[in-house]
């Protein structure tokens, strides 16, 4: 069952958001979401790639469990964090957006409203070779840089925020070394 939006709005991050969040928001804690986890499972078109040489974002993927912020949107913002989110995140309709229960860091479970990856979407992707996701990394180049830069800032910002990811330290040594 979707919040009422007269109750406020929770959104959960796992990428970019977390640390760029560009919507309105009163307040941000450490949370967790099960049943899904933080993959690099998005061919990017768009803003780290084009439809010719793809490069790779995040997505919320199905297993597990993720550790992100959640961020509180006051009543009277959340049309407008709505808004802002739908044109950041749904560019290419890759990802659903659903409220999910989330466990925030003070205890409670919340209703946070999520980005999953839809797995019959074109954009999604699921390498077998974990060489081939090193080739999708190194190749993207979009609108707003390029695939390394931004899994780079994810490695970085993800440790800076105490959350461990190693496959994506791993993956980001195996772009950088040139494996």
């Amino acid at each position: 069952m979707e919040p009422s939006v007269r109750d406020g709005l929770w959104v959960f991050a796992y990428g970019s958001l977390m640390w760029r969040p560009d919507f309105p928001h009163v307040e941000v804690l450490a949370a967790r979401l099960w049943g899904f986890h933080r993959a690099l499972c998005i061919l990017s078109n768009h803003y780290r790639g084009t439809p010719e040489r793809p490069g790779l974002v995040l997505g919320l993927d199905r297993g597990g469990s993720c550790l992100g912020r959640a961020f509180w949107v006051a009543p009277d913002d959340v049309e407008e964090a709505q808004r802002r989110l739908i044109a950041r995140e749904m560019i290419g309709g890759v990802y659903r957006p659903c409220h999910l229960p989330t466990r925030l860091n003070d205890g409670r479970m919340v209703s946070a409203w999520a980005f999953v990856a839809d797995r019959g979407h074109d954009q999604y992707y699921r390498a077998a070779d974990p060489a081939a996701l090193v080739s999708l990394v190194r190749q993207g180049v979009g609108h707003a840089g390029t695939s390394r830069d931004y899994l780079a800032e994810t490695v970085a910002h993800l440790t800076e925020l105490g959350i461990a990811d190693s496959a994506l330290h791993r993956l980001l040594s195996k772009v950088d070394a040139g494996c």
